[in-house]
Formats: C-alpha cells, structure tokens, sequence
C-alpha cells in the first residue's frame, strides 16, 4: 500500500503529518525561545536593580490572576473581583514589609474577600468565597514568597537558584520524558508525563541546585542537592495540581499569550508552588 500523498508531502516539508501530534507535545522552537527571553528579563531585573524583579513577578502574577479568574468563570464560578486582584500588592508588601506584613496583608485580602462576596446574592456564596481565597493563596501568596527571598542580603544568589532548579526539573523532565519516558505518571491528569521524566526532573534540578549553592550561596554541595531535588518534586506536584483545575474546567492552557507555553499561570505553576521549598530549604541549609 503506498503511503497518503499527504503524509508524503507533509514528511518532505519537516512537519508532522495531519492527524499525527510531535512527540514534544508543543512548539519547542517556540518554547525555547520564550523561555529563554524570559529567563534574560529575569537575570537583567536581578543584575542591575532588585526591586524591578518584584514589580516584574508583580506584573506575572496580576496576568496569571486574571488568566485563573477567566478559567474558573468559564466553569460558572465567580471569585471577588476586585479583592483578588488587590492582593497583588502581596508581592511588593513582602519585599518591603517582611514575613509579618505579608502574613497581616494575607489575613486582609482573605477578610476582603469573604466582606466583599457578603453584599451580593446569597446564592453559590461559599463557593465564591471559597474560589476568590484559593486564588488569593495560590497565586499572589505564593509568588510573594521570592520577594522575602529577594530581600536577603544573598537574595539575588537566592532567587536564581530557585528559578534555576525548577527550569532544571522541567527541562530534565521533559528530554528525560521524551527520550525514555514509559511508564505514566498519572495518565488521567497529563498523560505524557512519566516516571522516568520525573527522575529525570529530579536528576536534573538536584545538580543544578549543588552547583547553585556552592557558586552562589557558599553553601554545602549537599544542601544544593537537597534543595534541587525538593524543588523538583514539588515542580511536578504544582504542574499536576493545575493540570487537574484544567481538567476539571474543561480547558488545555490557562492563556495563550506565551507562544510554546500557554498562558503565564501554566509557567507560574511550578514556581509558586517551588518557592515556599526553597525559601524553607535554603533558610534552613545556607
């Protein structure tokens, strides 16, 4: 039998045939483009003026609270509006304020949102309030969390090693995934994870982060592989726990705005979930 004209055609061109999906599961030449952009902006913030970073995670974080608030309303849930978005300051605050201004505007942002839901119809409230404080918690709470990181005297070596070891976990993950990946991880959530891509993530993340500690921090190589190796476990819980909000929203991607990524909450949901490790780890090791 002699193979479909198109499928010929398709092969001769470099691109996949119709019907048939790459291996890499998106645009890598896209994705890596995007990613490395982003991560330049990140060290350029970092280099020649700390606060830029927070204003920049601040812009990241009020695009991903939005993109949330869209996908939970395409599901007929409806979070406070104005008090989630207000809790974007939670990143700044932390910078400026500490560990206790961040717990103090927390407590604030949550009491927002349960007063501001309390003047509309009783109808679906607790659920309302329940989806407004989940993204409160999620989002602003947790990406404030590099901004007490930040403020440490080694803040800069601080956060890059916190952004090194989860681009590590992902890049490990997906080649290791690519390459070798057979076992499924969880198929119902994200089906081309594997168990073979998550040792990879934490192979990957757990060098990155002993050479991180040791250039950077003047830490212990042992510590560094603990971090990168938390880090990645942690990438994979934050990267599951979406994919199973969009499997139960009905939706791929959170956004569209990162070509080869998604929106930019599919990008924060490894790191707002990896920061807290890494903030506890290193204050605890280095």
């Amino acid at each position: 039998m002699t193979e479909p004209t198109t499928r010929r055609a398709a092969r001769a061109a470099g691109r996949p045939a119709a019907g048939r999906t790459p291996r890499a599961g998106r645009d890598l030449p896209a994705a890596i483009g995007v990613g490395v952009g982003l991560v330049l902006v990140i060290l350029a913030s970092l280099v020649f003026w700390k606060p830029a970073f927070v204003y920049l995670v601040s812009a990241a974080v009020l695009v991903g609270v939005w993109e949330l608030d869209q996908a939970l309303r395409s599901g007929r849930v409806d979070p406070p509006r104005v008090p989630v978005f207000a809790s974007v300051g939670l990143v700044p605050l932390a910078y400026y304020g500490g560990a206790d201004a961040l717990a103090v505007g927390f407590a604030a942002a949550t009491a927002l949102v349960l007063l501001w839901r309390s003047v509309g119809a009783p109808r679906d409230a607790a659920r309302d309030v329940a989806a407004g404080v989940y993204v409160v918690a999620y989002v602003p709470l947790l990406a404030a969390i590099t901004s007490l990181m930040l403020a440490q005297p080694d803040g800069v070596g601080r956060i890059i090693t916190f952004i090194l070891v989860t681009v590590a976990s992902d890049t490990g993950g997906y080649a290791v995934g690519v390459l070798r990946g057979r076992t499924p991880m969880s198929p119902s959530l994200s089906p081309k994870k594997s168990w073979e891509g998550f040792a990879g993530s934490v192979g990957t993340s757990a060098v990155v982060g002993a050479a991180c500690v040791v250039l950077l921090l003047d830490g212990a190589w042992w510590a560094g592989l603990v971090v990168g190796a938390f880090a990645a476990a942690f990438a994979t819980v934050g990267d599951l726990a979406e994919s199973a909000i969009k499997r139960d929203l009905g939706i791929k991607d959170m956004g569209s705005i990162l070509p080869g990524h998604g929106g930019v909450m599919d990008r924060l949901d490894s790191l707002v979930v990896t920061a807290p490790v890494c903030w506890a780890l290193l204050h605890v090791l280095v």
